[in-house]
């Protein structure tokens, strides 16, 4: 039996840019190209034990996750391409980010206060 860490490295061998940017899609004479941001995660996980104590014994695991954004999309019109974003996606990415870097700026203003 193959085990589970290479099952599941096998599985994931598409992430990357293929998932980031979608399939061209052709509309009244524009191409579109979707944009995603794209995160995920795994565990794993094994065991067997063969020795004469244990014997008996196993393990498995597993896991998984991931999310997809989309944050918008290139479009080609007339020769020209240019990004239109999703502006409710992007707001929903950067309120996080935004929030994080207050908080230390906040931080570093009062560890300078003291």
């Amino acid at each position: 039996m193959e085990s589970l860490t290479v099952q599941l490295a096998e599985k994931i061998t598409n992430i990357g840019v293929r998932n980031s940017y979608g399939t061209p899609i052709e509309v009244d004479g524009a191409t579109i190209i979707p944009v995603a941001l794209v995160s995920f995660g795994f565990g794993g996980g094994e065991g067997d034990t063969t020795n004469a104590e244990n014997a008996g014994d196993s393990g498995s695991g597993g896991g998984g996750g991931g999310m997809s954004v989309p944050v918008g999309a290139y479009v080609t019109r007339n020769g020209a391409t240019r990004f239109e974003p999703n502006p409710i996606a992007l707001l929903a990415v950067c309120v996080p980010l935004v929030t994080a870097t207050g908080l230390v700026a906040a931080r570093m203003v009062k560890a300078l206060k003291r």
